[in-house]
């Protein structure tokens, strides 16, 4: 039996898109015939992907250019690699300020608009609505020398179980991927270093993951017919968290 999920008509927009898993998140909806708008901190790679917008003005301009959000992927995040005895509060600020603040208030901006749309105070045609949090495995089990950003991430995870018992009524579905160790261009280089590759020897499958890998997740969760799937946290992870 073949399964296709169609996303013809649906507006998604994605967070963090300007490399990496963001990317490909947002290349995945729009082959399923999503609409998508991209939203990032380095604008200058975001034109090749046809979007010129910052993540506060994000939302708003999706909502002109596009239609209401029916989708949100919140993807952003950033890290630092030290020890907590050598975190500083602008090292803090850094991190809590993308992964947790930044994701809390970009989902309770489409929240809200989901929220006024499911009570027919605002125009659209989809009631309800799918967001899915990228948060991390290490938001799920703590890892050395990235213990704010595990912190962040697990702010995240507590996030998206919160609002999807909050929002849930509206017919919005919150969830969470928690990817392992991915391959991407900012991290692509660590992997051929003898650190790298100690830790790759370490993984269960001794290997790191492709975004692509993440493709079936993200499709599941943002599908038409996945209402029943909300406050799920899925491991995606290779085994890694086992």
């Amino acid at each position: 039996m073949s399964f296709q999920i169609d996303l013809a008509g649906r507006v998604a927009l994605v967070t963090g898109a300007s490399s990496g898993l963001g990317t490909q998140f947002a290349k995945t909806l729009a082959r399923a015939g999503c609409a998508v708008a991209l939203a990032g901190r380095r604008v200058e790679r975001l034109k090749t992907l046809r979007a010129d917008d910052s993540i506060r003005s994000a939302v708003a301009h999706t909502e002109t250019e596009l239609g209401t959000i029916d989708i949100l992927i919140n993807n952003s995040g950033v890290s630092t690699t030290q020890k907590l005895v050598d975190v500083t509060e602008d090292d803090y600020d850094f991190i809590l300020d993308t992964n947790t603040k930044g994701a809390f208030f970009v989902a309770q901006e489409v929240g809200k608009r989901m929220i006024a749309r499911a009570k027919g105070a605002a125009p659209g045609t989809f009631t309800g609505g799918r967001i899915v949090n990228i948060a991390s495995m290490a938001g799920l089990r703590v890892l050395g020398q990235i213990g704010v950003y595990c912190m962040s991430k697990a702010a995240v995870i507590h996030m998206t179980r919160a609002m999807a018992l909050e929002w849930g009524r509206w017919g919005i579905n919150v969830n969470a991927i928690c990817p392992g160790y991915i391959d991407t261009e900012i991290n692509h280089h660590h992997w051929q270093t003898e650190q790298g590759r100690k830790l790759i020897d370490m993984l269960p499958r001794k290997r790191v993951g492709q975004p692509q890998d993440l493709d079936t997740t993200l499709m599941m969760l943002v599908a038409n017919e996945s209402h029943f799937i909300n406050g799920a946290v899925i491991q995606a992870d290779d085994g890694f968290g086992v």
